[in-house]
């Protein structure tokens, strides 16, 4: 009996601790929500930036791009979405930097929570106002002629798709966070880190029609694939093994990436 006592202890204080953990995780996220609504105009230039990239794209430059095979609204708005989704997560560097800068992270620290707390909630938080976003911009699309022609199991797979991919990406974005000393800097910081990234990519274009010396990097650079497999996903088109390519992507980057936010985490607190 008491060897029974002795080895499902351990496993009852771990499972205690991880819901402890989460429970904190989630407080923190709800949080950082209820800030959105308290405030809600960094929501509203969220929503606000890829609705004008919809109509630049849409009615603007539309007109002289040409995807053959395509209607071209049906091949932006796969690629919008992506974008949006990593802009949103970009959220999350300016967000711990405005923490940091005001002295949150320092009363976090002093509280009986677990550490983890502060970036799973404050990523969490960020991937429930992506979710928001798209489901916005995706009506937003539809208005403008954007006409799915997959299931509708292949969008919400090609919507969990993008949102894992941004959410792995958040947490690169909490180290620039961590790591500038105020919103500005943070922000700044991003802009040469997701730049080539999205504009060098298929989200507006087809990868074919950029000069040559450039193609590799856009075929085969994370951003590129993710939209490759949505927009097949959304139309129901072929699109290889960019789904698989997307979420090695994805497990790679939190893998390389969450230890390095995590690191510096525990320098700044």
């Amino acid at each position: 009996m008491s060897l029974t006592a002795a080895t499902t202890a351990p496993s009852h204080s771990s499972k205690g601790s991880l819901r402890w953990a989460m429970s904190d995780v989630l407080v923190i996220a709800r949080r950082n929500l209820l800030a959105l609504v308290r405030i809600p105009t960094s929501l509203v230039f969220a929503v606000i930036q890829p609705v004008m990239f919809v109509l630049l794209f849409r009615y603007i430059f539309g007109g002289v791009i040409h995807i053959p095979g395509i209607n071209y609204v049906n091949f932006l708005i796969p690629g919008i979405l992506v974008q949006t989704t990593i802009f949103g997560a970009v959220g999350t560097a300016i967000g711990l930097a405005e923490d940091l800068q005001r002295g949150l992270i320092e009363r976090f620290r002093a509280l009986p929570m677990a550490r983890m707390a502060v970036l799973g909630g404050r990523t969490v938080a960020d991937l429930t106002r992506n979710i928001g976003v798209v489901t916005i911009i995706t009506f937003v699309g539809m208005a403008v002629g954007f006409r799915p022609t997959g299931s509708f199991v292949s969008y919400i797979q090609a919507c969990l798709l993008m949102l894992i991919f941004a959410y792995c990406l958040s947490w690169g974005f909490a180290f620039v966070g961590l790591a500038a000393p105020n919103s500005e800097t943070a922000q700044a910081m991003t802009f040469p880190l997701i730049f080539p990234l999205t504009f060098a990519s298929s989200i507006f274009v087809q990868v074919s029609s950029m000069p040559g010396w450039l193609r590799p990097f856009a075929n085969n650079q994370p951003v590129s694939q993710c939209a490759s497999a949505v927009r097949g996903l959304m139309l129901g088109t072929a699109h290889g093994a960019s789904t698989w390519i997307t979420l090695a992507w994805s497990l790679g980057a939190i893998a390389v990436l969450a230890p390095l936010a995590t690191a510096q985490y525990r320098k700044v607190a």
